[in-house]
């Protein structure tokens, strides 16, 4: 049993009843008789308290699910564009690897060209050749008169030239070539230089 001491003091609204503080005594033992009170025991939650109360909690779970959800295919996302791009730089290593291979075959056919060997059936051949390199993307480089380039062009000789505001290439040895912005081979030349 548990006692209710209102606070009498304070004003009546207009209905009668007290406003105020009000006080509850939940002493265990009564300070009047001395015996021990019952335990007045909770009431037990509403049906809608407990409905609000698994409603919320599944919210929350479904919150943390949405954003393990979200945060895995991130990182699926992530690794699957991170294995096409390493399968892309594999996939151009091994073509520069197998065009590094062909190139004196490739030089050869040049110089045929060069001195008027390159005609009936090894022309074809040559040509074709060619056109396949280009196709898996070998590009050739190296001319006269180009700006002389330490990245892409091997100096063999140099030599003096009035007019000139920087090193440019005398003449071409032997052709470069590159593949995927990658040099497989740097053009050997002669420099000339003011």
């Amino acid at each position: 049993m548990s006692a209710e001491r209102p606070f009498r003091g304070g004003s009546a609204d207009p209905q009668g009843q007290e406003e105020g503080v009000r006080v509850t005594d939940r002493r265990r033992i009564d300070p009047q008789t001395y015996e021990v009170r019952e335990q007045a025991s909770p009431a037990p939650p509403s049906d809608e308290a407990v409905i609000e109360a698994d409603l919320t909690a599944a919210d929350t779970k479904v919150a943390e699910l949405t954003d393990d959800l979200r945060r895995v295919h991130a990182e699926y996302a992530n690794y699957r564009k991170r294995v096409e791009r390493d399968r892309e730089a594999a996939r151009d290593v091994t073509i520069g690897g197998v065009l590094t291979e062909l190139l004196p075959v490739l030089d050869d056919i040049e110089r045929a060209r060069e001195h008027g060997e390159l005609e009936g059936a090894f022309k074809s051949v040559g040509e074709a050749l060619e056109a396949t390199c280009a196709k898996l993307g070998l590009e050739m480089y190296g001319e006269a008169n180009e700006p002389f380039d330490p990245a892409i062009h091997e100096a063999l000789t140099s030599e003096t030239r009035e007019g000139l505001d920087g090193p440019v290439v005398a003449s071409v040895y032997q052709r470069g070539y590159r593949h995927a912005g990658r040099v497989l081979r740097p053009a050997r030349v002669a420099v000339a230089d003011a």
